[in-house]
């Protein structure tokens, strides 16, 4: 099948208005194997250790910085994903990401840090206090999520690494492994696929490392094992099934920014009152268990201007968008 670059893409084949819709009969497995596999388990399991996976549920607390909006139906976050590492189909990673393997699964620490090391992800894990956070989730192609990510402040993870003053940006970098990832056979993307956050943003309470969603692991196809979830930016700032992060003295060069520079910024802020040169990023349509999901007016950095607006003080927010 011949995949094409971002620039060739359409929007009518990013987000098609019917694809959740056509695709149901992917949605009830999905969620049961991508737990099940984000336990650990090397091969598809045998349906009564899937059943068994189905109920591990993951220790936590409730967030202050949750949303009171109704979370989006868990079956259909565990169906219709963006994550190009297995397919550009937004149902395709759901079936191909069954058998991916996230255990052993290690985290490489390197640049301006005090020292440097790797960590094992159940370590890291274990860290902190995993907090219950309802998030809005925006997608730069005008559709949104409410999801029930679990994790803890991305700043308790970078305060254990004790960065040095030359960290300015921190970069993060996903799994590179074209057999368990068959889009990684393609050139839709410079693989591995990398991001970044300036030191002020990935520190900020909002900024979420992620292990789990609706009180469960990760599936696979949502980022397992590990993520990052950063709620007043587009979806594809927050990087999934991280290996590596780096601590760095310049901007970092970024998966879609590389792809395509004029559509997708460093700091990829929600702005609906900058347009993709392709479409409006004015309303969004809102996943939420209906045929359709009802369309809304995008918010100012996502609904989280309070928080976050003063990060960006004094900058052109057209400019660096």
């Amino acid at each position: 099948m011949l995949i094409k670059k971002p620039s060739d893409i359409p929007s009518s084949e990013i987000t098609p208005k019917s694809a959740y819709i056509n695709r149901r009969k992917f949605m009830a497995g999905a969620t049961l194997f991508g737990t099940a596999l984000a336990t650990g388990a090397y091969e598809l399991m045998k349906p009564s250790e899937a059943a068994q996976a189905e109920t591990t549920k993951l220790t936590t607390v409730k967030s202050q910085y949750s949303t009171t909006e109704p979370a989006t139906p868990q079956k259909d976050i565990a169906s219709y994903n963006n994550f190009y590492e297995f397919s550009t189909d937004k149902h395709g990673p759901s079936e191909l990401a069954r058998k991916f393997r996230t255990r052993p699964w290690t985290v490489k620490v390197e640049g301006a840090v005090k020292e440097k090391k790797t960590y094992d992800v159940d370590t890291l894990m274990k860290l902190a206090t995993l907090e219950d956070r309802v998030y809005r989730h925006r997608c730069v192609e005008a559709w949104s999520m409410v999801i029930p990510w679990v994790g803890y402040p991305l700043s308790n993870l970078i305060n254990q690494m004790q960065p040095t003053s030359k960290a300015k940006y921190v970069m993060f970098t996903t799994l590179l492994d074209p057999g368990q990832f068959p889009g990684q056979r393609s050139e839709v993307l410079d693989w591995p696929y990398t991001e970044g956050l300036r030191m002020d943003e990935a520190m900020h309470p909002l900024a979420l490392l992620t292990f789990g969603l609706y009180g469960e692991p990760l599936p696979n196809q949502d980022g397992a094992p590990m993520r990052i979830v950063v709620p007043w930016k587009y979806g594809f700032k927050s990087i999934k099934s991280i290996v590596k992060i780096d601590f760095v003295d310049y901007e970092p060069p970024t998966a879609w920014n590389k792809a395509a520079p004029r559509e997708y910024g460093f700091y990829s802020n929600v702005n609906p009152n900058v347009d993709h040169p392709r479409w409006s990023q004015g309303s969004e349509r809102r996943l939420d268990g209906s045929l359709f999901g009802k369309h809304i007016k995008t918010m100012m950095f996502n609904g989280y201007g309070d928080q976050v607006a003063s990060l960006y003080n004094g900058m052109d927010l057209k400019k660096y968008y």
